[in-house]
């Protein structure tokens, strides 16, 4: 299915590596920490689905390798999120947002701090 925009919609787990490399460049250890980190722990994102993930966005080149000018492991790595890969990433928010509106609008959740009603 395509958005009309000539961007398919993105997996949950594409979408919280393009949002963990949205500010720097990171290993794959490095992104699966920053996307749970960011979820609240709430989103754990494992080896096989993180580098299958990855695999697909160098793919589509969302993402692209970069050599890494830290002195850390050398045999690490580093990925940084590319011009189209950040335009999926604005895509994909702000279908989200649509989202996200529709069910505030319906009422379908109540903002914090989350007491049930009366």
């Amino acid at each position: 299915m395509n958005d009309g925009r000539g961007i398919k919609p993105l997996t949950s787990s594409s979408f919280y590596i393009l949002l963990a490399l949205a500010d720097e460049q990171r290993h794959g250890l490095g992104i699966a920490a920053e996307v749970e980190s960011r979820t609240d722990g709430d989103i754990q994102v494992g080896p096989g689905t993180l580098y299958n993930a990855v695999k697909k966005l160098l793919e589509q080149k969302f993402i692209a390798d970069v050599a890494s000018s830290r002195d850390d492991d050398p045999r690490r790595r580093y990925y940084r999120i590319t011009q189209s890969g950040c335009r999926a990433l604005e895509v994909e928010a702000k279908k989200l947002e649509r989202v996200l509106r529709a069910a505030r609008e319906r009422k379908c959740f109540r903002e914090p701090p989350f007491l049930p009603a009366s």
